[in-house]
């Protein structure tokens, strides 16, 4: 693209003024920061002898170059205050795009209109300003993600027009054809916890597949992480060429389940936000404040004056709010309704002393607070009243005219005119795009009203509970529209706010409440209620809580079906001690004595909880989770960037530590127990005194990416720490904690790594990259021994293959690695693959660890699972199940007696491995039959080791059991009298045992195989069966 011809123009007509004037090293800075100017020309400038001669150069280059290269030359001048220059620039400044310059003199035609309401971006305010300077350059940086995926940041203060610069940048059909032809996405994010962000994106996700073809709509997903993924799919492969506009991030966190590989316009107040990110990198700053011409043509626009013809108190409003375009529109909004009140909204600026916002809020600007008390104090009485009520509102959430008529008391159309007055005062916003309508606050305004009102914060939230509660005194609201989803989930939050511990108790340990909020909100709300009030509930009964949280937890997948299941049934599978269990029974009581059916769970007692113990560490997901080596603590990291230690035997807190400024992805104990590692996204390595829970090293310089892994060496013989990254070429290192840098780089991958580990006698270091392959690297000399190619194994899809792990066989012959939805087990010497245990194509699995102590080996999986598995038999020997969320990892104790998993759900399960793989592993078949006499239950099946068991139904005791059948057992039939079990099999023979001496009795051999089903008589003297060639077999025993 070349420089606009009226452009090229301006910089040879003032050629000559330039030249005298700029300083060209200040300049160039700027201009290399944008990409327009490579270090090569600012060097061949610099070369110049005379500064004339340099400037004489600089003009020279800009002429050949660009449009950008015009209007970062521009801006440069702006920064370095050559204000006089940069005026006879100004009016030449081009349009990014010419093309789209010719469609329409400021890009905006139907076309444009059309793809941003499909996208959900806002549209332009009433009263809006041009800040041509900001616009060009958002377009600029928006140009650079035109052929790559980035990441551009818009960001400054609150209040500063990031959001609507944002969305005017886009408003522009050069921008559209060329760059995003795919479309535009808005999304609103605010503050967020992860419930709120999964809603998000699901309905973003739906937004998207909605616009495909009626085939392409999915379930909703369950978690972050396949949110994640089904965004990734529908960004790269549906929306290949498409802009995400993410408005108002907050946390780093939130932006990592968006860094996705597409294209993402941000705005925020975080500048640093994008570290935690990978790809290319752009950034626009917006200044604070508009300047004094801008701010008065705002208020000349509402006013509907001339700026020139503005009174003199026009340019004090400016100057005394310094240029705050939100503090500006809040004014001019007052001054449309009252155009002789300038002098008056001035005293109110300069005279009013409200107390100023904490200094550990996010704000501290004197002027919105004088502007926002200003705009309070012209309400009615009556009104401010009802605008203080708004105080008790959380930040970014919208809320509909009928919650608010319930809570004042008032009829909706009366509430409607009330909020319609706010809105055109911009003490409110209304999001229009939603019918009905749902209004919130912005979160500045929202912060002044907790700060002016926080002695009544409690009287405030008690109201909001009361009038709930005399408006929904029979039952509460289960209509799933926008009033009910309101109270349905912000009810615990005023309660809590509110003080009224009673009330909250009485909720939240209801079976009843749980069922309406699980039903119309989904468990994961429900769960983060027990989590965010347990401190409060605990006071009342702690155990009761726990009783209520463990039930949401293990039953949390049923919660999500629809169907939606019945509550009460499944609240009577827990056990009889239990609180849900005893309003479980109460209710089906009274429900069967009305003729529904339920059914009681009498044996439950005989099988037990398979996990042993669980521990909720942190708030967010748990990434990792570790046994020290004598097995007496646990170590956990995550979401919430601090490190804690537990004891394995109780859960009891030993440690916490505020171990990164980002998430914790990875904690390893060394061979003695006395250090802790720890990696993170923040690029740093650090390890810790475990004892006294000190910092002892620091390796922030050498990962230049997140640190996905670390552990250390398995002996004492030598203490080394590896890690691993996301960089693109240094992403393995060796650490010596004796030396200030990495002992030894191992190069290879070119993606990034996701797991190292080393072999149990610590020759070898294992790596597991996104290239597809595990690499085995000596730990001497850190050459790279072999590679093991483990996407060439996926031949049915030529989609990418992320090697998420690998562990070592305790004899170190064999090397496991997880890719996709299958477990590969490969010789080490000869890199031949020995098994392959594959899972459902929906399932993936996220982690394995081999058992140091024996032949087991622990998958972890994204469908909330976890599987134990003979390497030797090759077959399942497990399942454990209670994660309510995506598995993160899993680890054997170093004796192999415990299994330690950890999850998005924020839980830690420790499971008995030997009890685990005895009752679970060996478990019944479903062809069986049942004997009942008087008081006793006798159940006779096959097991999965194919032997005949006889087994007291209600304490689950064996009576009899045989030895392995050489034919597989299809069925079985009980008699009374003789205790005789007659078993068909697959062979088509019919055995008749006598259990009480556990030997057979006789075989009869039809003519066909395949038994199915034995039939008995009443008197038990008669056996009836079909083989599967349909010869039927009546047998009569011989008396």
């Amino acid at each position: 693209m070349t420089m606009e011809e009226g452009a090229r123009s301006c910089l040879l007509r003032f050629r000559h003024r330039l030249e005298q004037d700029i300083k060209p090293s200040y300049l160039m800075d700027h201009m290399i920061s944008d990409g327009v100017m490579s270090v090569d020309e600012e060097e061949r400038i610099r070369t110049q002898p005379t500064r004339k001669d340099q400037a004489v150069a600089l003009l020279e280059l800009l002429l050949r170059k660009d449009n950008r290269a015009y209007i970062s030359f521009y801006n440069a001048l702006v920064k370095e205050t050559y204000d006089d220059l940069a005026n006879l620039l100004y009016d030449d400044l081009p349009q990014i795009s010419a093309k789209a310059h010719k469609s329409s003199s400021d890009g905006w035609t139907p076309h444009v209109q059309m793809v941003l309401s499909e996208g959900g971006v806002p549209q332009r305010p009433v009263v809006f300003v041009s800040r041509p300077e900001l616009l060009n350059r958002v377009r600029e940086r928006l140009y650079r993600l035109q052929k790559e995926p980035g990441w551009v940041t818009v960001f400054g203060m609150a209040g500063s027009g990031k959001s609507v610069l944002a969305a005017e940048a886009v408003r522009h059909q050069g921008i559209i054809e060329e760059c995003f032809p795919g479309g535009v996405h808005w999304l609103s994010i605010g503050q967020l916890d992860k419930p709120d962000l999964l809603v998000k994106i699901q309905s973003l996700c739906f937004r998207l597949e909605q616009s495909l073809d009626s085939q392409s709509l999915h379930r909703p997903p369950n978690s972050l992480d396949e949110a994640k993924e089904r965004l990734r799919f529908l960004m790269l492969r549906r929306y290949p060429r498409s802009l995400l506009i993410l408005d108002d991030i907050w946390d780093s966190t939130v932006l990592k389940v968006f860094d996705i590989q597409c294209r993402i316009l941000l705005t925020t107040r975080n500048r640093s936000l994008t570290d935690s990110v990978s790809g290319a990198k752009y950034e626009v700053e917006v200044a604070s404040g508009l300047d004094e011409n801008k701010g008065l043509e705002i208020l000349a626009l509402y006013t509907k004056s001339n700026p020139q013809g503005l009174p003199e108190e026009a340019r004090s409003i400016v100057r005394e709010c310094k240029g705050s375009p939100l503090v500006v529109s809040l004014i001019g909004a007052l001054l449309k309704e009252k155009p002789n009140r300038w002098r008056y909204y001035l005293c109110q600026l300069q005279q009013k002393q409200f107390k100023r916002i904490r200094k550990s809020s996010s704000y501290d600007y004197d002027a919105l607070d004088q502007a926002m008390a200003a705009s309070i104090e012209v309400l009615p009485d009556e009104h401010q009243e009802l605008y203080k009520d708004l105080t008790v509102l959380e930040k970014d959430i919208k809320i509909p005219a009928k919650v608010l008529s319930i809570l004042w008391d008032l009829e909706p159309e009366e509430v409607e005119d009330i909020l319609e007055e706010f809105v055109n005062k911009s003490l409110l916003f209304v999001d229009s795009h939603n019918k009905p309508y749902l209004y919130y606050l912005h979160d500045l305004q929202l912060d002044f009203l907790v700060e002016q009102n926080r002695t009544q914060l409690e009287s405030l939230h008690t109201k909001v509970v009361r009038q709930y509660q005399q408006h929904y005194r029979d039952d509460p609201p289960t209509s799933g529209d926008e009033e009910c989803l309101y109270w349905i989930r912000f009810l615990t939050y005023h309660m809590a706010r509110a003080n009224l511990s009673q009330e909250l108790y009485s909720l939240m340990f209801s079976l009843d409440w749980v069922s309406i909020k699980a039903q119309i909100m989904g468990p994961a709300h429900l769960i983060n209620d027990y989590v965010e009030y347990g401190p409060i509930l605990d006071k009342e009964n702690s155990e009761v809580r726990s009783q209520f949280q463990e039930f949401l937890s293990l039953n949390g997948h049923q919660l999500e079906q629809r169907p939606f299941p019945d509550v009460v049934q499944l609240a009577l599978s827990q056990p009889p001690t239990s609180e849900v269990y005893r309003q479980a029974l109460l209710q089906a009581q009274d429900r069967a004595s009305k003729g529904k059916l339920y059914v009681d769970w009498l044996n439950k007692s005989s099988v037990e909880s398979l996990s042993r113990l669980v521990i909720h560490p942190h708030q967010g997901s748990i990434y990792s989770a570790c046994f020290s080596q004598d097995g007496a603590k646990i170590a956990t990291c995550g979401a919430s960037k601090t490190l804690k230690v537990f004891k394995s035997t109780s859960g009891e807190k030993l440690t916490e530590i505020q171990a990164h400024d980002d998430e914790v992805l990875c904690c390893a104990f060394s061979p003695d127990d006395r250090l802790l590692a720890t990696c993170s996204s923040d690029r740093k390595v650090k390890v810790w005194n475990v004892e006294q829970a000190m910092l002892l090293r620091v390796f922030a310089e050498e990962h230049e990416e997140q640190v996905n892994h670390c552990q250390f060496t398995n002996t004492r013989r030598q203490l080394l720490l590896a890690t691993c990254s996301n960089d693109k070429f240094l992403n393995v290192k060796v650490w010596n904690l004796n030396r200030p840098s990495s002992q030894n780089t191992m190069f290879g991958h070119f993606e990034p790594v996701n797991h190292c580990c080393f072999s149990p006698d610590d020759t070898y270091v294992s790596t597991s990259s996104n290239d597809g392959t595990v690499k085995l690297f000596q730990v001497s000399s850190a050459n790279e021994w072999k590679t093991i190619n483990v996407s060439s194994v996926f031949t049915e899809s030529d989609e990418e293959v992320l090697v998420k792990c690998s562990t070592w066989t305790a004899d170190g012959k064999r090397i496991i690695c997880a890719a996709r939805n299958a477990v590969l087990v490969f010789d080490v010497e000869t890199s031949d693959m020995l098994l392959e245990i594959r899972t459902n194509r929906l399932s993936m699995v996220q982690y394995c660890h081999a058992c140091p102590t024996s032949n087991l080996l622990a998958i972890a999986f994204s469908n909330y699972a976890v599987e134990l598995w003979d390497l030797e038999a090759n077959k399942k020997m497990a399942d454990c199940s209670g994660h309510l969320s995506w598995v993160q990892r899993v680890q054997f104790s170093p004796d192999g007696s415990q299994l330690l998993s950890c999850s998005d759900d924020q839980t830690v399960r420790l499971w008995e491995t030997t009890k685990v793989h005895t009752s679970s592993a060996i478990c019944l078949k479903r062809d069986s039959d049942v004997l009942f006499n008087d008081e006793e239950i006798i159940v006779s099946a096959a097991d999965n080791c194919n032997r005949l068991q006889v087994r007291d139904g209600m304490t689950g005791s064996v009576l009899f059991q045989s030895e392995e059948m050489s034919s597989r057992i299809r069925c079985t039939c009980m008699c009374r009298q003789p205790s005789v079990v007659a078993l068909g099999q697959e062979d088509g023979t019919v055995q008749w045992w006598d259990v009480e001496k556990g030997k057979a009795l006789q075989t009869f051999y039809p003519t066909g195989s395949a038994l199915k089903k034995i039939h008995v008589s009443c008197d038990f003297s008669t056996f009836v069966t079909i083989d599967n060639i349909g010869i039927l077999y009546i047998l009569q025993r011989v008396v």
